[in-house]
């Protein structure tokens, strides 16, 4: 991340959790970053990932839908067709 989280999210991350200011700043860096991921970046990251296991694309077609669905700002629902032009182009 280019710049600091938000001071309010530090401050709430840091009482509810007794971290201390500097480590509740790094928590919720590290979390904004990983939430940061655009959808075409995770599904590609993702598609790699799984294919570098021996997965099928119909299997990860269907797990990257389920995916995105449950991300805490999700992606609108994308078909099938749409996750391999994300792939693939």
């Amino acid at each position: 991340m280019d710049q600091s989280p938000p001071s309010e999210l530090v401050r709430h991350v840091a009482a509810s959790t007794g971290l201390p200011s500097e480590t509740a700043a790094r928590v919720v860096a590290d979390v904004l970053a990983f939430f940061g991921e655009t959808t075409e970046e995770l599904v590609r990251r993702r598609h790699r990932e799984l294919k570098n296991r021996g997965w099928r694309n119909a299997q990860i077609w269907a797990l990257l839908q389920a995916e995105l669905a449950n991300r805490p700002v999700a992606a609108g629902p994308l078909s099938e067709r749409q996750l391999r032009r994300i792939v693939y182009g």
